[in-house]
């Protein structure tokens, strides 16, 4: 199989690594010194953009996140102790990641949605995490496929990519994480080792998110101080969804046959992201049911009446079909030639 570092067009992805990096410190900078345009930046156009890629190009997206850039630039200027993840470490970071994901989330109806510098300081902290990761760690086995709460939103709703794309991080494939969600066909959160913690983490993210998103969206942005009524809703809604979704979903696992189990996944993933663009996209244009909801532009006095719910209808049935639908491709990316140690251990993914 190609090596990434012969494959025409790398010099191209590493233009790409480095803009968006740039463009990271650039947003880490604008939410401190000018923070209701950072604002408006990251969480009302790049964080609304952001599930729509991870569905469509979930490779093109591991290929150029700033985050993977950063917490790898110690294993690619060569002074990373690329030690293997014990796997205990993992089981810690995996949970740690879904709690991170389940804590985040709600903060931005607390916090982070009306303050610049506390999302800044959650991205730096993200940032230097993974590149400490990266000096001690192999390839993505830390922070990429471990501890990034964002990882288990990218297996959940990449179930079905539009592409495949070269791996353009890896250079030799050490075997540092396995199943390799980068490489795996048709990934998802319920394909893991046979660790019973992975697989509890896994089946908890796929059941349960769709109930996250829905109850997030039934609470609105709080600015200023707030009564702990409104700490109870802010989280109380979130995971209570969490919850009642999750219990669906283990209900449907236990009386579906086994052979469905797969499409039943990928339904909860189809869910979860038509939901999020159910509310999310109306309200980027002042359509918000709920006060202080992050409106990126109000054009409800330019836009027919019906596009709300033009805009629901239309997200939820191009989902459902990208995504159940859909005949898919198999996996993210290319997965580079072993290494000769990972050679000699090597099974199918």
């Amino acid at each position: 199989m190609t090596s990434p570092s012969s494959i025409k067009g790398l010099p191209i992805w590493r233009v790409f690594q480095a803009v968006l990096a740039a463009a990271g410190v650039v947003l880490l900078a604008t939410l401190i010194w000018m923070p209701d345009i950072g604002i408006d930046l990251f969480w009302n156009v790049l964080i609304p953009v952001a599930p729509a890629v991870l569905v469509l190009i979930p490779g093109v997206w591991r290929n150029v996140c700033p985050m993977a850039t950063i917490g790898l630039l110690p294993r690619h200027f060569g002074f990373s102790k690329r030690k293997a993840m014990p796997q205990t470490l993992r089981h810690i970071f995996l949970i740690i990641s879904l709690a991170a994901l389940l804590l985040i989330v709600p903060l931005r109806h607390a916090v982070l949605n009306a303050d610049g510098p506390a999302t800044a300081l959650m991205l730096a902290i993200a940032a230097i995490t993974a590149f400490l990761l990266g000096t001690r760690y192999e390839w993505r086995s830390a922070w990429c496929s471990s501890l990034c709460p964002i990882h288990p939103v990218e297996k959940l709703y990449g179930t079905a990519p539009a592409i495949t794309v070269p791996n353009t991080h890896c250079t030799q494939c050490e075997k540092c994480v396995s199943p390799c969600p980068d490489s795996t066909h048709k990934m998802t959160p319920m394909i893991t080792s046979k660790s019973k913690v992975e697989k509890t983490v896994g089946r908890l993210l796929v059941g349960g998110f769709f109930g996250f998103v829905y109850g997030w969206y039934q609470v609105p942005d709080y600015f200023g101080a707030m009564t702990m009524m409104e700490w109870t809703m802010a989280f109380a809604w979130p995971l209570g969804g969490f919850v009642v979704s999750y219990l669906v979903f283990h209900a449907l696992m236990k009386i579906l046959p086994k052979q469905d189990h797969a499409f039943l996944v990928r339904t909860f993933a189809m869910a979860a992201v038509a939901t999020y663009y159910w509310f999310r996209l109306p309200m980027l244009f002042g359509y918000a049911e709920l006060p202080n909801n992050g409106t990126l532009i109000d054009l409800t006095g330019v836009l027919p009446v019906w596009f709300a719910g033009a805009s629901q209808l239309t997200t939820t049935v191009f989902f459902a079909w990208f995504m159940l639908v859909r005949k898919r491709k198999t996996s993210w990316g290319v997965r580079p030639a072993y290494s000769e140690a990972a050679a000699a251990k090597a099974t199918p993914s």
